[in-house]
């Protein structure tokens, strides 16, 4: 046993409203969701205080929410916030890892103003659809590359094979998507 508790343990810590709620979760999953700001971020003292902020907007929540799983209710919120302070801060500069990923979709995902009506939720249960048509290893890496945003080499390194063959992967995968999303009538 490595010690950590298993996730209705914290969740249950969250609604005693006991601090050692914090402890056990960055214990837990503190590297994970340090890893993901960190990606998008690519800066070390904002994605400390991104995960920070994660664990009040965590702490706030629960009660009364009672996510399952934990780690991705925590991650969403890492992410999202990881996101928003992205843009405060490439007003003035430009971030290599994250800025090639989502250039990487945009020929693949309508912009916003392609279908006013197509809300965000939407288009996420289509992507989430989508994924589903695909095998284990695709989805993982789209997932690695698109969500946690990794670099081309760290799932190269994860699936045992260069970054070439990963981005030509990578490519694949959009273009079925896009081709996906045509048929959903999400994409003109």
């Amino acid at each position: 046993m490595d010690g950590t508790m298993d996730d209705s343990e914290i969740i249950n810590l969250f609604f005693e409203r006991s601090e050692q709620a914090i402890i056990e979760l960055s214990k837990k999953y503190g590297k994970v969701c340090k890893k993901v700001s960190q990606n998008i971020l690519n800066n070390v003292s904002d994605a400390e205080e991104c995960v920070n902020d994660a664990y009040l907007g965590t702490w706030n929540s629960i009660p009364p929410q009672r996510p399952n799983p934990l780690l991705t209710y925590v991650c969403r919120i890492v992410r999202n916030l990881s996101i928003k302070r992205y843009h405060m801060n490439t007003a003035v500069k430009r971030n290599s890892f994250y800025d090639i990923a989502l250039e990487e979709l945009e020929d693949c995902i309508p912009s916003s103003n392609t279908d006013e009506e197509f809300d965000a939720k939407e288009l996420a249960k289509v992507i989430d659809n989508f994924l589903d048509t695909l095998n284990r290893d695709s989805r993982v890496m789209f997932v690695r590359r698109y969500w946690f945003s990794d670099s081309l080499s760290e799932i190269a390194k994860m699936f045992g094979i260069n970054e070439h063959n990963v981005s030509v992967r990578l490519f694949r995968i959009r273009k079925k998507m896009k081709k996906y999303l045509k048929r959903e009538d999400v994409y003109l």
